[in-house]
């Protein structure tokens, strides 16, 4: 290993150390990995030639543009696949898409309302994702549950569901997104063979949750929240619902646009963003003809600017980072390590690196392995094959090992003051088990169900 190639991987150690740190630092993670970034394709830039087969000193910036274009291609339909299912779901709860979900959840016993909870939270993470998933619930469950020390437990099942329910969709979490995008996996083999062991991953840690839940909640948190109270100027109920339909369904009609058109998945989230966009506008002229002169604060054009770019430079910046090293050929060689320390076992490599993702960010974990591990045509590392779909779920259930191993868990963790030692302490051991269990259960599957991909 030469010492450029080790100044490159110091760069990125270094970086990473800052991400994990964020909370201490006060440094957001997204600049840090724009400097990984720059910095890593920097150093590459010192001696080309040691990496590059048939260098031509004289075409050193075509060749090496090339190089990152070819990756910033395929990073830049996950960033624009996000971006649009952000802006969906922004235009769906602004203007009232999700008010559903709180009526229909509502109930007097504490038990039932975390069943519900459960299972709501694991249904629209996959449709949705994780990340917003978790604000709408916690959201409603501030308006349905008062107690502080129930809602915390309460609010840690909605991490767990969150990052269960985004694990077996395609569509579900940002790891799933990536692996879907390179053809890792395709949509029907990760929902057909990971829904049960994500399944399983909720019901377990529910099913133990719930003994610390006892007798009804109060007639005043019962009641269901009239959330357009004191609102002017919204959509009527038909036109709620209208948006509601466009927008979830057309969430779930991606998978179905790619394998209709073939065309790559960030095609199909920005076509239906382009529709949704459209009706809105005129839902809007209707309600201009009737409030003439006032602004519409809730107009697409207003909610892009509550879109989270700091997260889509974040996954720009680490994506584009990873990507040096697996030009310099690093991730191969760690690739090749792991498998021989473990003998060819991806359930214990998975298994460890759906622990690790509970400690760092998943999102380059993942960057890392598709770097590490290339599409094999045939066995357990081709297209659906069970390194891959364990990828899927083991970096996505992972992180609700701890608070801080997913998105999900740190917006809750922000919103509801969770502490790091309260969520380890009473909660960690609780996902673990429902994690362990969910490995267990795709063994039998793969095993004695299943022993070919479908």
């Amino acid at each position: 290993m030469t010492s450029l190639t080790i100044a490159i991987i110091v760069v990125f150690v270094v970086g990473y150390l800052f991400i994990a740190l964020e909370s201490v630092t006060k440094v957001n993670k997204a600049a840090v990995a724009l400097l990984m970034f720059v910095g890593c394709w920097t150093l590459f830039m010192c001696s080309p030639e040691s990496y590059l087969s048939g260098f031509n000193g004289h075409d050193l910036a075509n060749q090496v543009s090339t190089i990152i274009e070819h990756h910033l291609g395929g990073t830049s339909t996950t960033l624009f696949f996000l971006m649009g299912a952000m802006t969906i779901v922004e235009i769906v709860d602004q203007n009232g898409g999700f008010n559903w979900v709180q009526s229909r959840i509502s109930t007097k016993s504490k038990r039932s309302l975390l069943w519900k909870i459960a299972f709501m939270t694991f249904f629209l993470s996959a449709i949705l994702d994780n990340l917003t998933t978790s604000i709408v619930m916690v959201m409603i469950l501030r308006k349905l549950v008062f107690d502080k020390k129930d809602r915390l437990i309460y609010a840690s099942l909605v991490i767990i569901a969150a990052n269960s329910g985004g694990a077996f969709s395609p569509i579900g979490d940002v790891t799933t997104i990536m692996l879907w995008n390179k053809g890792s996996i395709t949509a029907l083999g990760v929902i057909s063979e990971i829904f049960v062991p994500s399944l399983v991953s909720l019901i377990i840690p529910t099913l133990i949750l719930q003994y610390q839940l006892k007798g009804e909640l109060g007639s005043e948190e019962a009641a269901v929240y009239d959330v357009r109270a004191g609102e002017m100027l919204e959509f009527n109920s038909l036109q709620r619902k209208v948006i509601f339909a466009i927008g979830v369904g057309g969430l779930m009609f991606v998978p179905v646009f790619k394998s209709i058109t073939h065309l790559p998945p960030f095609v199909g989230i920005l076509f239906v963003l382009g529709m949704l966009w459209t009706i809105t506008e005129v839902f809007y002229r209707q309600l201009h003809r009737h409030h003439a002169g006032m602004t519409f604060q809730k107009r697409v054009t207003n909610l892009l600017s509550r879109i989270d770019m700091s997260t889509i430079l974040f996954f720009l910046g680490i994506l584009m980072a990873v990507a040096c090293l697996e030009e310099i050929g690093v991730l191969t060689s760690l690739g090749g390590t792991l498998n021989t320390a473990f003998d060819n076992n991806h359930y214990m490599v998975t298994g460890i690196i759906g622990v690790l993702s509970s400690i760092v960010d998943n999102v380059p974990l993942v960057a890392g392995c598709m770097g590490m591990y290339p599409i094999a045509p045939s066995g357990d590392m081709a297209v659906d094959g069970i390194f891959w779909q364990l990828l899927a779920y083991c970096a996505g259930v992972g992180g609700s090992i701890l608070i801080i191993g997913s998105a999900a868990g740190v917006v809750v963790m922000g919103l509801e003051k969770i502490t790091f030692g309260w969520y380890m302490k009473r909660i960690t051991w609780i996902a673990f088990v429902g994690y362990l269990a969910g490995i267990v259960s795709y063994w039998v599957i793969r095993t004695f169900i299943i022993t070919t991909p479908i």
